[in-house]
């Protein structure tokens, strides 16, 4: 019976990750992207049993605790100084901070924002901040961030061509039909209005909702990324149940 079992094993399809990694370049600027699809695991995390997991490091070993293997990793949104989220926060079906629709300063209050879903009525959306108020998608999980960068296939309107306004920046955006979800993170610090048409251009991706500046960091193994620096707030990964 053990080696019936061991054959069926064998034969059945193996749950494997479809995560796929690259580095790219863009007139000039070099970035590298992860894509993820609807068969891979995505969520999002912020707090482990002490408090904020703060690190990379730190979630990899909480979740190898739970027989789990950390694929790929970001930081998912923007935190005040005690990690928590600026704007909406839902893990695991549970809202930890609510959604904010009015217009303030900095990045996250330039509208329009948005909120990166994750297994609403899709695998993936990015939805404009008021359009999700008024529909409240049942996201398992999400994180609201802001500008948009790319919506319904136009850039954010404030967005200014050959702006010297530069940063390191790293976002998200998600395909027409809502299977696939590209994390992007430039290697080098660019404008708001070329990382939006790196989405919308060369990605094809007619949503996309920046994360953050300065702080974005990456974990994919597959390129050699594992980006260390200040402890971060939300984080967005893949995990899969180990081997």
């Amino acid at each position: 019976m053990r080696a019936l079992a061991l054959l069926v094993g064998l034969l059945l399809p193996q749950a494997v990750s479809a995560v796929t990694c690259r580095d790219l370049s863009f007139e000039g600027a070099g970035y590298a992207a992860c894509e993820v699809t609807a068969a891979d695991d995505l969520r999002l995390f912020l707090n482990g049993a002490t408090g904020p997991y703060g690190t990379f490091a730190a979630l990899e070993t909480a979740l190898q605790a739970q027989g789990l293997t950390l694929e790929f990793a970001m930081n998912a949104g923007m935190f005040h100084e005690d990690f928590a989220p600026v704007g909406l926060y839902v893990e695991g079906g549970r809202e930890g901070h609510p959604l904010v629709t009015a217009a303030g300063p900095g990045n996250f209050g330039m509208l329009p924002n948005g909120v990166f879903c994750i297994g609403g009525t899709r695998p993936f959306a990015v939805i404009e901040s008021r359009a999700f108020a008024k529909t409240r998608p049942a996201c398992r999980h999400a994180t609201q961030s802001g500008p948009m960068l790319v919506i319904g296939g136009a850039l954010h309107p404030r967005f200014i061509p050959g702006s010297d306004s530069v940063k390191y920046r790293n976002g998200v955006g998600v395909s027409s039909d809502g299977q696939r979800a590209v994390f992007v993170i430039s290697d080098g610090r660019v404008n708001f209005d070329t990382f939006g048409r790196l989405f919308r251009d060369v990605l094809d991706l007619p949503e996309a909702l920046y994360l953050d500046g300065s702080i974005s960091r990456l974990y994919a193994p597959q390129i050699g990324r594992d980006d260390g620096g200040w402890p971060m707030g939300p984080m967005v990964a893949v995990v899969r149940a180990k081997e």
